[in-house]
């Protein structure tokens, strides 16, 4: 199905670029990673690049755990987007240490960097990020949520004090409502891209899994349902995944630190577990264009985020 296919294989470049395009007609493809402090629009700037939902967000910090690649496809370019959780120094247990790693190898991988900030709100956190950053590493500023300023002159001198900051190749002030600011971006980045073929087909969106995208369509629910109830130690386990024709079963685990969580998570007479199922299924069976069947469960791993076994086994690494 065009633009909504997800690659059933980790990673599965295209045998055959879908554009017969060689190097020497100009066509880019190259990685950009999208980095920046917690809660500043990464993953939903990322969807909006794609044009549809391969990263989960909420208002949760630190919702994206994994680094995850959001392919978007042109006539002339190909987009491999990096969304990586936001670096953040708040929590110093293993698994955010882990997230923190994966923060700057995507960095460090990536032809061009996208550093998202939030307009107006330049923070320490922030400048942490940027002091991260490889200058050697083409790096455009993205002014996000720009909707929420009224006054205009602020914004410009925000941008101005920021060019202070770094060279960046750019400065591209953005927002998710406005379809001409995505388009602004894309073409601030093209340029910045290598010459070189597709490296997957054109109808492919992300290099994940469905049963990766399960998980985390799940998980994306437990945080946007239950908002600050539950702390951030909770992860999703897809236990069995079948496909029959356009029906997939699926039964996934839902780990929390403790037995207290599980009843908040469940709630009275299941309804919270309930809409959470829904939901989820509903997101997947958008995604995944066919029928699901969901079954959730709830399990209690009594420190899991600083248990380096728990952690390899449940993808982080």
């Amino acid at each position: 199905m065009a633009k909504s296919k997800i690659n059933e294989a980790q990673t599965s470049p295209a045998s055959v670029p879908v554009f017969e395009t060689s190097v020497a007609e100009a066509f880019r493809c190259g990685t950009i990673a999208i980095v920046g402090r917690p809660n500043v629009g990464k993953s939903t700037l990322l969807n909006h690049l794609i044009g549809q939902k391969v990263s989960i967000t909420s208002k949760k910090a630190q919702t994206t755990r994994h680094r995850i690649t959001g392919i978007f496809t042109d006539v002339r370019s190909q987009f491999l987007f990096l969304d990586t959780p936001g670096f953040q120094k708040t929590h110093e247990n293993a698994l955010n240490k882990i997230l923190n790693r994966t923060v700057s190898q995507a960095a460090a991988d990536a032809d061009v960097l996208l550093f998202v900030t939030e307009a107006l709100k330049f923070s320490e956190l922030d400048e942490v990020v940027l002091k991260a950053i490889d200058k050697t590493t083409p790096t455009i500023l993205v002014v996000n949520k720009i909707d929420r300023i009224e006054d205009k002159t602020r914004l410009m001198t925000f941008l101005q004090e920021m060019q202070a900051r770094f060279t960046f190749a750019a400065i591209v002030p953005t927002s998710v409502k406005s379809a001409q600011t995505i388009i602004a971006l894309k073409d601030a980045i093209r340029p910045l891209l290598p010459l070189a073929p597709a490296v997957y087909s054109g109808d492919e969106i992300t290099d994940k899994s469905e049963r990766f995208m399960a998980s985390e369509f799940i998980r994306e629910k437990v945080f946007r349902q239950l908002g600050d109830e539950l702390p951030y130690s909770v992860s999703v386990v897809i236990e069995k995944y079948e496909q029959e024709g356009d029906l997939r079963r699926i039964f996934a685990n839902i780990v929390v630190d403790k037995n207290s969580q599980k009843a908040i998570l469940i709630g009275t007479k299941g309804e919270r577990m309930k809409r959470i199922g829904t939901d989820a299924r509903k997101d997947m069976e958008t995604t995944f264009g066919g029928k699901v069947y969901l079954e959730l469960f709830v399990k209690v791993k009594k420190g899991w985020a600083d248990d380096q076994a728990l952690l390899r086994q449940y993808g982080y690494e």
